[in-house]
Order: C-alpha cells, then structure tokens, then sequence
C-alpha cells in the first residue's frame, strides 16, 4: 500500500482554509481509526498550518510542508513528495492550475472541490496528455458538486442494466431538500467563472454546453433547465438548481469516459424541487425569474463586485459545527428506458451539503484512489469521481460519510 520511497502518501494543500480545515479534521479521524495512510499538511505558512495541526488536536509529528499556489518550482517540489495531493485553494481559475499541472506531470494523484467548468474544460485539454504518459489520477468536482450527482445516476444507472438489461435512455435529477448553504469557495467560483465570461461570446457559448467536458463528442440537444417546470400532471414543481451547469457536464462526461454504457443519446437534467399546486408553481416561477436577473445582474461587472463584497459568503468563512451538522439534503433520481420502464434512487446526505459533506466526501474520494482503485482499472488521465472510482467511492461514502443510495421499489 505504501512506498517507502514517499515521506507521505496524501498531502493536504490549503489546509488553512476553513474547508481545508475540515478535511484537515475528517483525515485525522480515519487515521486514527486505522485507515492506513501517511499524510501532512501543506500551505503557504507554517506557522498558521502549526496552528491547524494543534487545534484539531493532530500530533505535533504530523509533516508540515509550505509552497505558495503561485510558485511553480515548489509545487512541483510539493508533489514529488506524496502519492497524492488533496487541494482545497480555490477558485481554482485563479489557483489552481499550477498545481494541477505539476501534479500532472510528476505522477501524482490529484483531487479537488472544482466546480468551474470553463477552467476544468482548459484542463483537460492541458493535462491529459501529460497525465497519461506520468500515470497521475486528475479527479475534479469530489464535493457536493459533483458526487452525489454524478455517483446518483451511476447508481441508478448500474441497477437499471442488471434489472432491465439496457440503461435508462432518459435520467432527471431532482433536489427535493437543501438544508445548508454553499461555501464561500464555491461562491467564489461561482463568480471567478462569470468573470471569465464577461465579454468573451466563445467562454458563455462553452457554458451553456453540457458536453463542454467531453472534447471530441457532442450529445444530442439536452432538456432545458430553465424556467418553472412540473414533471406530470399533478406533480411537483421544480426551478432551476444553480448547479446543474457544473453537475450535468459531468455526468455526461463520466458517460464518456466510461465508453457510453447509458448510450450515446442519453439525456440528463436536474432541478430544485419547490412544491406542489399553486404554490409550488409561483415558487418555481419566482425562482426562475430571479435566476435570469441574478444572472444578468452578475454578468455586469459592477453588480458583480458588489455581490462578492456583500450577498455571498466569503473564503475562509463557513457555519459553526452545529450548523453544519444540523444540515442535510434529498435528492431524486428518476429515469426511464427507450421502451418505458422506470426507475427511481435516492440520495440522502447527512450534513450541510457545502461544508460538513464535502469535507467527507473529498477525503474518502483521495482514500478511494489511493487504496481501492488499481491503475490498470483508472490509468493516468483526468477523470470524473464517477469514472474513476464509480461504486468503490459509493461504498466508501456510504460506509464513512454519511451518505445513503437507496433504490425506490
């Protein structure tokens, strides 16, 4: 399991952060619980990684090692010190994109929180090559975006082809409950993304591609997530679910990279459920309606700042524990098959999605690839959680991170 020519095997980068600091809390747990791996933490001061260390109670023996993002030279010195850098120093179009290389071209296994498309698109066609000659696992999204989702129709699709013998041609993805807000990294992406748009037609028209993570394929025209929209007569109501955009790219990318098993004309969307009746629908279109003005509002700079400075959280800023471990969320995956047979999955997590479950899911996603994933079966290259790891992550999270898949009879 370990090579003794490697001081550690998982590197923790960002660990001062406040979801590094989770993470940084989540790792400690499973190596005092046995779960058999070296680690330290990494970031730019080690006298404030000192400070994480004692105050999550780790061993003052616990490797401390500094680089700074924007210093290739140690990055590159970082990574060929470990089998596998965690990195939480976001936004990651800003951040990241040093580190990701030098891990790309060391050998060294990666995972992160991305969430940004555009960024991510650019990484693909920049990493691959060299990932596959050095043998290093790129894994982006291994939080709330895109885990649950992108593991979600993995699920549901692997139980449909042994129940039906076909895969479902159709899947919809629906948030039912969302108790717990997004992290200041994320908000931070969020709008590290809408600059990279501004003014640039070829960066939106990329956006608004679900295939933009799969160069070289393009689906068929996928369903529209936009606007108020009721699944069947009587049904609930649903708006559009801000994550989607990053979500649906990459469970259409996992389709790819797994050779199409759910078919080449399959079709993914997701939404946030918002009620029944009258009052599900007015809420459906409330939600519409402010995702179109809150869209315009950030696409102009001005409004932008001012969002960042004023409406969404900071880096660095996250709910108490209590908050986080009083957070939840449902979701809903439904699919039919070209011939109309259905069925259904759910998804339960049992923390605040941003930050309680995340922090867990991106540990048991680097534990994952270190420990269950043989690189005959996952070779050097960029993956999605679901392609690289599929159901050995799945029994990971549902064993250590509090999330449930349940097939609906």
């Amino acid at each position: 399991m370990h090579n003794p020519a490697l001081p550690v095997d998982v590197v923790l980068f960002g660990a001062t952060g406040f979801t590094g600091r989770l993470v940084a809390e989540v790792l400690l747990a499973r190596a005092q619980a046995g779960a058999g791996f070296r680690w330290a933490l990494a970031g730019r001061s080690a006298e404030r990684l000192a400070a994480v260390r004692q105050a999550i109670g780790a061993p003052a023996t616990l490797p401390l090692l500094t680089a700074d993002a924007t210093d290739p030279a140690a990055l590159a010195s970082l990574v060929r010190q470990t089998r596998l850098v965690i990195t939480t120093v976001g936004p990651y179009t800003r951040h990241g994109t040093a580190l990701a290389t030098a891990c790309a071209e060391a050998g060294t296994d990666y995972v992160d929180l991305c969430g940004e498309p555009l960024w991510m698109a650019q990484m693909i066609r920049k990493l691959q090559a060299p990932a596959a000659t050095s043998g290093a696992r790129i894994v982006f999204s291994c939080g709330f975006d895109s885990v649950p989702f992108d593991l979600g129709v993995l699920f549901l699709q692997t139980e449909a082809q042994q129940r039906f013998g076909q895969p479902l041609q159709r899947v919809q993805g629906r948030v039912q409950r969302l108790r717990g807000g997004l992290s200041g990294g994320t908000a931070a992406s969020m709008l590290a993304t809408l600059e990279a748009i501004d003014g640039n037609p070829a960066a939106a028209r990329l956006l608004a591609d679900p295939f933009a993570l799969t160069p070289g394929w393009h689906g068929p025209v996928q369903p529209d997530g936009g606007g108020a929209h009721q699944d069947r007569p009587g049904g609930a109501w649903s708006g559009p679910f801000v994550m989607a955009m990053i979500n649906t790219k990459n469970v259409h990318r996992s389709n790819a990279l797994r050779g199409h098993p759910w078919g080449r004309d399959f079709a993914y969307d997701e939404r946030l459920v918002t009620g029944r009746g009258l009052g599900g629908r007015v809420a459906a279109e409330l939600l519409a309606g402010g995702t179109r003005l809150q869209n315009l509002a950030l696409a102009w700079s001005p409004a932008r700042a001012l969002i960042g400075r004023l409406a969404l959280p900071q880096p660095g800023q996250g709910p108490s524990r209590r908050q986080r471990e009083a957070g939840s969320y449902d979701l809903l995956f439904t699919g039919q098959t070209v011939d109309g047979r259905s069925l259904a999955a759910t998804v339960h997590g049992d923390r605040d999605p941003g930050y309680g479950s995340t922090s867990r899911m991106l540990a048991e996603a680097a534990l994952c690839l270190l420990q269950d994933v043989p690189r005959q079966a996952t070779p050097g290259g960029v993956w999605t959680p679901g392609a690289a790891m599929g159901l050995a992550l799945l029994r990971r999270l549902q064993a250590h991170a509090g999330l449930r898949f349940v097939l609906k009879d």
